[in-house]
């Protein structure tokens, strides 16, 4: 079961770092927009709406790997109190009653929306029509990943139980 956690976190680490970068390419753009409306008068057709997607690309892509990294708000004041074995158990009762239906409803629900705008073709709605879909995609692909990622964490909560039992 540890390889499993072991692999997991391999793809998100990977995933992660692979789209870290996208906020450079995103900054980029602001400054070229930004450029246009100093040096032209007007702002280009299409920055605005790409800046905003591929920051919710990026924004939704880092998810699981922040969660790799706890880098999500946790509230833990009570849990560092409890026993190694109490906080595995809390973990694994918590991803179960909490996580799961959260992730379960972003999967069905994200799925639907995403199906829907591909249905349509959906655009954006500025000067330049820009596909909306891929954006929309990126909900179920993200949603997938964090629950991959609780299952690693979940995975070594499982361990840290079996040990405590074994001491």
């Amino acid at each position: 079961m540890n390889a499993i956690a072991k692999v997991i976190d391999a793809l998100n680490e990977a995933f992660g770092r692979l789209i870290a970068p996208l906020i450079a390419v995103i900054t980029l753009i602001v400054i070229y927009d930004i450029a246009m409306r100093f040096f032209i008068g007007r702002p280009s057709d299409w920055a605005f709406d790409v800046t905003k997607m591929l920051f919710g690309v990026h924004f939704m892509l880092m998810a699981a790997y922040g969660l790799r990294h706890h880098a999500h708000v946790e509230v833990d004041v009570l849990k560092r109190l409890l026993s190694r074995r109490k906080q595995a158990a809390l973990e694994i009762l918590g991803y179960l009653i909490f996580f799961v239906p959260f992730i379960w409803m972003l999967l069905t629900l994200g799925w639907d929306f995403f199906e829907r705008s591909f249905s349509r073709g959906e655009t954006t709605y500025g000067m330049v029509a820009i596909p909306v879909y891929p954006v929309k995609a990126v909900i179920v692909i993200a949603a997938f990943l964090i629950l991959l990622q609780a299952v690693a964490i979940v995975i070594r909560a499982i361990q840290q139980l079996r040990e405590e039992e074994a001491a």
